[in-house]
């Protein structure tokens, strides 16, 4: 069997510095399609939601978009919703049970790398409905997803920065959509011309493809992740690597003050400190733990 991982492995880097760049939610408009029309109607058809469809959108919304989850694996993120849905007023105050699902539990803890690869192999050692279920959604949300999400277009900003980056820089697509959706949009609209690989779910986390794909090739202070959600700073930190927030929200501005004032300061060196903070305070500030529900 192939190693999954071998189109890093055999990554060769051909500049100075590296940056990795998200997708959904960071290059691409595409979160809340995703969420709002693929993800989400799956989810309460899969899960049998039915019931508190209102309340189980207002969950899964939060987690995947508008908090400190944002960007988080599909199994793990809507595990997490499921999670949240039995804690919620509104559930509780009506007396319905959200069904528990141990064997997708057990599984998110286990594994190290989420895919429909490594849960079918895993539904392949111990034929558990939970897992099958999970399978059963996540198919349905990429059928729906290569249905419905066509020709949303890159955030504006994005062309200029990339256009920025070539021939100076090895750029990657780190990203936890899966690779035949990212290959598909990135062509789509002649951005995967200015990268040198484009890395989905398949490849392992975002943590894990920055490891391989930069660790020991740059200088930590030459690695740049690029990204709008929590992971994708935790996937920076990991790898002693420099993070810039694209901010939800705030998606072209944040393309602008890339383009225009913080790669400059990436390629002389004066990233880094206070400058990131400040950015890294604002990205903070917009993606909370707490949900509205329970916060008021």
């Amino acid at each position: 069997m192939n190693d999954p991982r071998s189109p890093l492995d055999n990554f060769t880097n051909a500049h100075p510095f590296f940056v990795g760049i998200d997708s959904d939610g960071c290059a691409f408009d595409t979160m809340e399609i995703k969420h709002k029309q693929c993800f989400i109607p799956a989810f309460l058809a899969h899960f049998e939601l039915n019931a508190v469809a209102d309340e189980a959108r207002a969950v899964a919304e939060f987690v995947n978009l508008y908090s400190f989850w944002r960007g988080t694996n599909r199994f793990p993120a809507y595990a997490r919703s499921l999670e949240m849905l039995a804690e919620h007023p509104e559930v509780l105050r009506r007396g319905i049970a959200i069904t528990p699902r141990p064997g997708l539990s057990r599984w998110i803890a286990a594994e190290k790398t989420f895919s429909d690869a490594t849960l079918r192999r895993a539904i392949e050692a111990d034929d558990h409905p939970d897992l099958r279920r999970a399978l059963g959604w996540s198919v349905a949300v990429n059928d729906l997803i290569r249905s419905t999400v066509r020709d949303v277009p890159p955030f504006p900003g994005v062309k200029d920065v990339l256009q920025a980056l070539d021939g100076r820089t090895d750029v990657m697509v780190v990203s936890a959509t899966p690779g035949e959706a990212l290959q598909r949009e990135w062509n789509e609209h002649g951005l995967a011309r200015h990268v040198a690989r484009i890395a989905g779910q398949e490849l392992g986390s975002k943590a894990r493809i920055l490891a391989v794909a930069a660790a020991g090739r740059y200088p930590p202070d030459h690695v740049l992740m690029i990204g709008d959600a929590p992971g994708d700073h935790a996937a920076a930190r990991a790898n002693d690597a420099l993070f810039y927030p694209i901010l939800p929200g705030h998606e072209a501005e944040s393309w602008e003050k890339l383009r225009d004032e913080a790669l400059d300061r990436f390629f002389n060196g004066t990233y880094k400190g206070d400058y990131m903070d400040a950015r890294l305070a604002e990205f903070e500030a917009l993606l909370p733990e707490t949900p509205y529900w329970k916060s008021g």
